[in-house]
């Protein structure tokens, strides 16, 4: 019998600990904080989005950084198998739109409670208010750990499932980090990810709390133009033009710093820190602009002698329509038969591509998950085990993979979990 150590009692953690101590090793899991899965806890505005039902073979699409690292892990245990093992633990789940999968209560605390009992029911010990401070090795083999500063404990196998430094008051400041690279290991920079935009336009504040749904995004590279001919910048434009670094189609929401909501989060994912970018949202992704101009001649001619200003009104929600007023540049008390039909196609443009100037992101303190972590070159993708420790395992946010939004991460974090503990009990 194996004796394994599990330091961190969220997500990864836990289920490295289940499936660990179903192969038959005695599982303690150490956690600093006073309860379990505290992050689980927020997810998902406090719903858990726990996995995404897709195809397996389409969710690796929707892996930003290693998806290939994660073949072994996520098809020894997929999407399929989280969802049975949360509905065999009387923890019923429900799909909604983009696959999304949550529990029928809508509350994140039956996650967790369907996981503590899972390891109560294994005998699994959890040792609360224990932060680890040091893991001892040998001779390049785990030995054991450093319970607060002082008590020595020995283990067989250590299984590292920390988090990132993304909402540090669930405990995730980057401990695994420490650990990893006093053991050799590389540690990628870590970078906010799944995180809101700061941007650089004012008349963002006043749409503050709007949110819009149905709309259509594009994030475009600023080429970078000091030292070229006009031919250069000519071509590097329309370079950056042609691929976008993002395009998404979804829900987004206004704030007092910039735009938030789930597709501005999954286009942080394609964001580098420092990166010159703009946002282009498309209102009317239903419509081309053929279509548009189309419909927006139809609300000139059904009021002939109406002021521009009161002639948009059913384009848009009611707060953003001063806005569109103020962008367009055209005269708001202009009749609409006076409105050049130049005026009306630059109005079109604008609904299509409506700008904004990225200036930076939120940072770690409203990121959702951290990109960057323990390199994946330093882990056996077939067992999650360090290949410079033997004994040591990682899974989850600790380890430099990510996706985008819709219950990837959370699945990132059963199969690598998984594996790892499955993996820990074996020779």
């Amino acid at each position: 019998m194996k004796k394994i150590a599990i330091i961190g009692c969220g997500a990864a953690g836990m289920m490295a600990a289940l499936t660990a101590a179903q192969n038959g090793s005695e599982v303690t899991i150490f956690e600093k904080n006073d309860k379990p899965g505290k992050k689980i806890y927020i997810t998902g505005k406090g719903r858990c989005n726990v996995t995404n039902a897709c195809d397996v073979n389409d969710f690796f699409q929707n892996i930003r950084r290693n998806s290939k690292f994660l073949y072994s892990a996520v098809y020894s245990y997929d999407n399929t198998a989280v969802m049975e093992f949360f509905e065999n633990n009387n923890c019923p789940l429900k799909i909604e739109r983009g696959e999304r999968v949550f529990p029928v209560s809508d509350h994140s605390s039956d996650i967790i409670r369907a996981l503590v009992r899972a390891l109560e029911k294994e005998k699994v010990t959890i040792e609360y208010d224990s932060e680890i401070t040091d893991i001892i090795c040998e001779e390049d083999e785990v030995k054991g750990l450093v319970i607060n500063g002082k008590e020595k404990k020995h283990f067989d196998r250590v299984i590292i499932c920390t988090g990132g430094v993304s909402y540090k008051t669930t405990g995730s400041t980057g401990d695994g980090y420490k650990f990893a690279k006093k053991t050799g290991h590389e540690i990628i920079e870590e970078e906010p990810a799944l995180v809101p935009f700061e941007v650089k336009e004012d008349w963002c504040r006043d749409l503050q709390g709007l949110s819009l749904r149905n709309v259509g995004l594009r994030m475009e590279n600023i080429p970078e133009e000091s030292g070229k001919n006009e031919a250069e910048k000519g071509k590097a434009k329309k370079a950056k033009k042609n691929k976008p670094l993002y395009e998404g189609f979804g829900e987004m929401l206004f704030t007092h710093f910039g735009v938030s909501g789930p597709l501005i989060l999954t286009a942080s994912c394609y964001y580098k820190k420092g990166l010159k970018c703009k946002l282009y949202i498309d209102l009317k992704p239903a419509l081309t602009p053929e279509q548009l101009d189309k419909r927006i001649l139809r609300e000139f001619e059904s009021g002939m002698n109406k002021q521009f200003k009161n002639s948009i009104g059913s384009l848009f929600p009611s707060k953003l329509v001063p806005v569109m007023l103020k962008l367009s540049g055209i005269d708001p008390d202009k009749t609409v038969n006076d409105v050049s039909r130049e005026e009306r196609l630059s109005f079109v443009e604008l609904i299509k591509n409506l700008p904004l100037t990225v200036t930076g992101t939120r940072g770690f303190q409203e990121a959702i998950i951290t990109a960057g972590g323990v390199s994946v070159k330093d882990i056996n993708p077939s067992t999650m085990e360090s290949k410079h420790i033997k004994g040591l395992f990682f899974a989850g946010e600790v380890i430099d993979t990510h996706a985008v939004t819709g219950g990837f991460n959370l699945q990132i974090a059963w199969s690598t979990g998984h594996l790892a503990g499955e993996s820990a009990c074996f020779d």
